[in-house]
């Protein structure tokens, strides 16, 4: 499961957003084409802003990356929201619904240095009423193995140091094995609980 999402200006929150989202390469994505895509938005200073993306994957239940939600306050739902139904953030066409967070989990390996179980679950105060726009994600059963081509979706930047899209992105770039990524990343890099993509030549990246 790939999530992407664009980072932003610093929070009230004592979190600490890792990373640099992007998604290089892709193209604009089609209204309702991904509806599981969350915006995750934090709205502690009155204005709504997207630094994160998420999955849903019950009505009431989404998934993010653990790096959006650590911190010492890592487990405090307040200022948050997700927004589901999502596509052009600059303009509202009535298919978004916004639910405040109630509960937030984060993984209990959680480790913020090499990023390994980097994955959280956010729990909606009000569940979304599915619809066209609105749908939850397909998950993999225990164990199964990847392989393929995954597309990775959200409003990352374009490029390196760029500006974060309106419009929801999609990128799609091969998977590669945890052999082939461990000897371009080193062994203590590429954990288990990770899933590598992308392709050599570059161009396209998340």
């Amino acid at each position: 499961l790939l999530l992407a999402g664009a980072l932003a200006a610093p929070s009230h929150k004592l979190r600490f957003r890792l990373g640099n989202y992007k998604i290089v390469g892709g193209t604009d994505a089609e209204p309702g084409e991904f509806p599981y895509q969350l915006s995750f938005q934090d709205i502690s200073y009155g204005d709504a802003w997207h630094f994160c993306g998420a999955s849903l994957y019950k009505e009431n239940w989404a998934i993010s990356a653990g790096h959006c939600v650590y911190g010492e306050d890592f487990n405090n739902p307040d200022y948050l929201q997700v927004v589901a139904g999502e596509h052009d953030m600059s303009v509202n066409d009535g298919n978004e619904q916004t639910s405040v967070l109630s509960k937030i989990i984060l993984h209990e390996d959680f480790n913020a240095y090499y990023l390994y179980n980097d994955i959280s679950l956010l729990q909606l105060a009000t569940p979304v009423t599915f619809s066209e726009y609105v749908d939850v994600i397909a998950l993999p059963e225990q164990g199964q193995q990847a392989s393929g081509d995954c597309v990775v979706t959200g409003w990352g930047t374009l490029e390196e140091g760029g500006d974060t899209p309106n419009i929801l992105q999609k990128v799609t770039v091969p998977l590669v094995s945890d052999s082939e990524c461990r000897d371009d990343y080193s062994v203590d890099d590429v954990s288990d609980s990770m899933i590598c993509a992308g392709v050599a030549e570059g161009g396209k990246d998340s």
